[in-house]
């Protein structure tokens, strides 16, 4: 049901009057852009009341905010996810019916920004769609990135990056809050200056100050008035012209400090293979989790004067490292800007502040050079410092004068600053992703901090949000559902478990693979569309969509298809189910091996593809410019779920669980959530190979893995990597994947096949198998899809947040009235 004031008559009017009062044209004249942005208008028209009496009411109820900090927001298209939390689906269609406008040309017409990079991103979208849904008072906070990571193309196989121009066409959604604007300082130098108690406050002069600007965007809840804020910053020069030098003709330097703040919110993750790229990625670090500390206290002065409150009105929550400077800042907020002695200042500071670890991966547990971080940041590498001190006394006074383990501990040691010990340390609360992820922050990677700090520690399985990943993606689905157990599960995701009462219902069983079969025939058409690419919707759809990275493993699926391909050719009477493997993948600009996968993956898609041969029994695919609007596609249309990490490496993952509520299949390792999703739908509807975590981590440590036996021993093993180096895939320069052939051989200096991509091989080949052999029983297939969908309810981004706001940050829930 709409909101009460909403009707089509009124949608339809704000439309017309958009487009005659901004662009002096009557709707049929328009372009798909304009009556795109004037649709947005007419949603905001029914947005804005209900975000307004949300702020309106935190104030005057003086509620407990929580602040997600986050580097990355994967939001997606705001468009028909708005729509469609607003419940006025129905009516705007008929409105846009009614002026002869495409809805889902105007859902195209949305750029959908880079804003993030994979999971951690994304995880931060459903959380704050969960948020406000739930009615919990919160802000995302992060960075207005001009250009998003890159858009990415794939010319001659290789990824090319391009800067992703969502704002040329402006920007409907959001609000620009110059009123809000934040000072933040960089470089210069501190001196302390005696205040008249004789207490010391130290001062930073001769610095750079950067202005940030906060933009705002309304998240929308389901089915109630709650709309929260996602607040991103941009930064501006506090003097945007040099005017002397200009009218002197140095016109470069005129516009230098311009320049130079341009570059800290242009991209996310610039390269940081070189100083400028490292001193880049620290601003942009300190800028967001600046401005965004300044404004919550400022927030919380106007209602207050007393800072022993502020745990009971502000929660920090640091999604991942990036933000741990968050610690120091707030520390530098109370101590230098407010008075407050060291010893308050630190006790509340470790009350307001959570952090969520996301990987034990090296090069994401930040380490920054001391001498970068205290040129660029003297007051915070202070502040830092003293933290640092403070920690080692306690150390020393626990453990005695042990110094290894203080080295290992410490917050600053061997020149570097260790940013998820200073969170750590900071915080009142530390937890893991999954249940498998936190046992190993626990018993492995952060055991010395769990020894002295038990408490902190615990785990909040991630979520996603049913309402984009099921209703909003594959509606044709959410509608079945609705029609058999009703429309709770958009809200209450374990109601779900209705659907199990028709898992012999062979009418039902029909309808919902029939709904499988028609989303992959979209997507075959669609697939035709962008790559030229024919591919079989009978065919079995496998799909390996997420961040490039070695240790995800898309290497392992490359090398099977490699091996499938040559059985094939080498045996034709293989009686096989015709397969079509699906990539999507972006890997960081710097990062050359996985760019150099992803080359591997495209050259062996061009040979398969092209080879009549084969008689299109398989079928290779890489989709370029992976993001939310293409990964609704895909999922819907899969049947297979690719989550094959190195056990013990992903923290958790949430493409899989998007997989499991579409009705895919797993084809996983034990590692991260797999575990628990296998926990939820039980052996028979999961295909799961490989080593554990423990025997990863044994092989890891003890040593004793030699890939070349598996090399000698096995020789599907031993084919398939001849292939990478004979030719077959790079006839013209046979050397071209010799670094990857490398890698999973040669120690070079570290160590040989470091994600056992050989180890797991024999393993994932019998899975595939059994994939093939469970596809071949239609009826079996149907039910191991269905219980899959059917048991994804403990995976909802809600019950991941009810956990949060009960058990970390304790907020409560606000109901906004009409």
């Amino acid at each position: 049901m709409a909101h009460l004031s909403t009707n089509k008559e009124e949608i339809k009017t704000a439309i017309v009057e958009f487009i005659k009062n901004f662009h002096r044209k009557p709707v049929e004249s328009a372009t798909t852009e304009e009556k795109y942005q004037a649709t947005v208008y007419a949603l905001r028209n029914i947005i804005m009341d209900k975000w307004s009496k949300t702020h309106d009411e935190y104030y005057e109820k003086d509620v407990k905010i929580v602040y997600y900090l986050s580097m990355e927001f994967l939001m997606g298209r705001f468009f028909g996810n708005s729509i469609l939390n607003l419940k006025i689906f129905d009516e705007v269609k008929e409105a846009l019916d009614e002026l002869d406008i495409d809805y889902n040309a105007l859902e195209e017409a949305e750029p959908d920004p880079g804003l993030g990079n994979g999971g951690l991103g994304r995880l931060a979208a459903c959380f704050l769609d969960s948020l406000s849904t739930m009615e919990y008072p919160a802000y995302g906070c992060g960075i207005r990135y001009q250009y998003g990571i890159f858009r990415q193309k794939i010319e001659d196989g290789y990824q090319v990056e391009y800067p992703d121009h969502w704002l040329k066409n402006g920007d409907p959604w959001c609000i620009k809050r110059n009123e809000y604007a934040i000072e933040v300082n960089f470089g210069g130098n501190v001196h302390a200056v005696k205040k008249e108690d004789g207490e010391y406050k130290f001062v930073q002069e001769n610095c750079q100050t950067v202005i940030a600007v906060p933009y705002d965007y309304p998240v929308v809840g389901y089915g109630c008035n709650t709309v929260n804020t996602l607040r991103l910053w941009e930064a501006k020069p506090k003097h945007r012209l040099d005017l002397k030098s200009f009218n002197e003709g140095n016109y470069e330097q005129a516009l230098a400090e311009q320049n130079l703040v341009d570059t800290m919110t242009n991209v996310l993750y610039p390269a940081d293979d070189h100083y400028q790229g490292k001193e880049l990625r620290l601003r942009q670090q300190y800028f967001f989790v600046s401005a965004t500390v300044q404004r919550a206290i400022q927030r919380f002065k106007k209602n207050h004067d007393d800072f022993s409150l502020l745990p009971e009105k502000v929660a920090f929550q640091l999604n991942d490292t990036h933000p741990a400077m968050t610690v120091a800042e707030i520390m530098r907020v109370l101590v230098d800007d407010n008075d407050v002695p060291w010893d308050q200042a630190w006790d509340i500071t470790r009350q307001v502040c959570a952090y969520t670890n996301h990987t034990i991966m090296s090069e994401a547990l930040e380490k920054w050079p001391m001498e970068l971080f205290s040129r660029l940041l003297p007051r915070i590498y202070q502040i830092v410092e003293e933290i640092n001190r403070r920690f080692c006394l306690a150390l020393i006074e626990r453990f005695g004068n042990d110094p290894e383990k203080i080295r290992n501990m410490a917050i600053i040691a061997d020149g570097q600053i260790k940013m998820a010990y200073l969170a750590i340390v900071g915080s009142h609360s530390v937890n893991g992703v999954a249940a498998l992820h936190t046992e190993i922050l626990k018993t492995k990677e952060l055991s010395e901090f769990y020894e002295i700090y038990p408490e902190k520690f615990n785990n909040k399985t991630n979520g996603i949000t049913q309402r984009r990943w099921l209703l909003h993606a594959n509606p044709e689905l959410a509608s079945l559902i609705t029609s058999k157990i009703g429309d709770g599960w958009i809200t209450d995701l374990d109601q779900l478990r209705g659907l199990e009462q028709f898992v012999d219902d062979e009418d039902f069983i029909n309808q919902f693979m029939e709904i499988k079969v028609r989303n992959k025939k979209r997507l075959a058409s669609y697939i035709a569309r962008k790559t030229g690419v024919i591919v079989n919707p009978d065919s079995i759809f496998d799909i390996q969509v997420k961040r490039l990275h070695e240790y995800k493993r898309q290497l392992l699926n490359i090398l099977h298809i490699i091996h499938l391909y040559y059985k094939i050719k080498n045996e034709p009477w293989t009686d096989i189910t015709p397969r079509t493997f699906i990539f999507g993948a972006k890997a960081a600009a710097g990062y050359q091996r996985a760019k150099l996968i992803i080359k591997l993956i495209n050259n062996v898609a061009d040979v398969i593809n092209n080879d009549v041969s084969i008689e299109g029994k398989i079928k290779v695919v890489f989709m370029e410019n992976y993001c939310v609007s293409l990964a609704e596609k895909l999922i819907p249309a899969a049947d297979v779920s690719e989550q094959i990490s190195t056990a013990g490496k992903e923290a958790s993952g949430t493409g899989n669980m998007k997989f499991m509520l579409n009705g895919a299949v797993t084809i996983g390792t034990m590692d991260g959530a797999n575990v628990e999703i296998f926990e939820e739908v039980g052996r028979e509807n999961i295909f799961i190979f490989g080593l554990s975590a423990d025997q990863t981590h044994a092989l890891a440590v003890g040593g004793g893995y030699d890939p070349w036996v598996l090399c000698n021993m096995d020789q599907d093993i031993r084919i398939a990597l001849n292939q990478l180096i004979n030719g077959t895939f790079s006839k013209d320069d046979p050397e071209l994947f010799r670094d990857i052939y490398n890698s999973l051989l040669n120690s070079d200096g570290g160590r040989a096949d470091e994600y056992f991509v050989l180890a797991d091989f024999e393993a994932y080949r019998r899975a595939q198998m059994e994939v093939d052999k469970a596809y071949k029983d239609k009826k079996k297939w149907a039910r191991m899809a269905l219980m899959n969908t059917a048991r994804s309810g403990k995976f909802s981004s809600d019950r991941t947040i009810r956990q949060y706001a009960d058990e970390i940050w304790g907020i409560k829930p606000l109901k906004i009235e009409d």
